[in-house]
């Protein structure tokens, strides 16, 4: 059995110095590079027996904690590279089965490479959550909302046995008006947050059984911003957490990461 190639991120070759020594995938190599051209890929040698598609497949599928350890070594090690270089990350478990099919994809790819790194050169990805106690939130919706006093106003005035029904009907209603509120609120915190960065994205919110957070998530997004305007980024988000927090919201700015969001490079 030969050698595989495990793939973990490209850099512009003229920012390649000497490459930190950090560990491979199997726990024993070390990483390595390939140069082709403008492009240097990171990598590790594995060996074929052990990391072949049918092993790693039948890892992937059967295998939490194997699963839980590789992709966090993976993070991590992209993480790292992404403090010494302009990096395009790739997605885990990226595996080439020879240096020169590698070297071919980076070649055929190396103009739509180098418009990646001329987008993210001097900039970085920051990751902002926002959370809301929905019962704090709930309550305020229940007692400012027009819509839900006009309501009450109406069922007030019914005879005791409809008000059962439409207090029930009134119930749905105030759900209804606290996800509406909940999105109105962090749309306006992520439209005025995109005013000072160069991209943001929607992604897709977690549920508190991933977050073990109390409060629940509401709002997941990525924001490609310039460093000089990180501080300023970072300030606008706790001077919406501080003003915010007294109604039952709560943000988190994280960062930055590996631009995996805004390098949408896949071999």
């Amino acid at each position: 059995m030969g050698e595989l190639l495990y793939l973990y991120a490209c850099v512009p070759t003229n920012e390649m110095t000497t490459l930190p020594d950090l560990t491979g995938f199997d726990g024993e190599g070390k990483l390595h590079t390939i140069q082709a051209g403008s492009i240097t890929a990171v990598i590790c040698s594995l060996n074929e027996e052990d990391y072949n598609e049918d092993v790693l497949k039948d890892k992937v599928e059967n295998d939490m904690q194997w699963l839980q350890e590789k992709a966090f070594h993976h993070h991590e090690t992209v993480l790292a590279l992404s403090k010494l270089y302009t990096v395009i990350p790739l997605k885990f478990s990226t595996i080439y089965k020879s240096e020169d099919s590698l070297k071919q994809t980076l070649t055929e790819n190396e103009s739509k490479m180098n418009d990646i790194f001329d987008l993210l050169e001097g900039n970085e990805e920051w990751n902002l959550k926002i959370y809301c106690d929905d019962q704090t939130l709930k309550e305020q919706v229940s007692k400012d909302n027009p819509v839900i006093e006009q309501k009450r106003q109406e069922i007030s005035q019914l005879s005791k046995g409809k008000q059962f029904f439409e207090l029930k009907k009134l119930d749905k209603l105030v759900e209804t008006e606290l996800e509406e509120e909940k999105n109105r609120v962090s749309e306006r915190v992520h439209e005025a947050l995109k005013k000072l960065v160069l991209k943001g994205n929607v992604k897709r919110t977690w549920s508190s059984e991933v977050t073990g957070a109390d409060k629940k998530m509401t709002w997941n997004s990525v924001y490609l911003i310039s460093k000089e305007d990180v501080e300023r980024f970072l300030e606008e988000v706790q001077s919406y957490d501080q003003e915010m927090k007294e109604t039952g919201w709560q943000l988190e700015a994280s960062g930055p990461w590996p631009a995996y969001h805004f390098s949408s490079f896949q071999t």
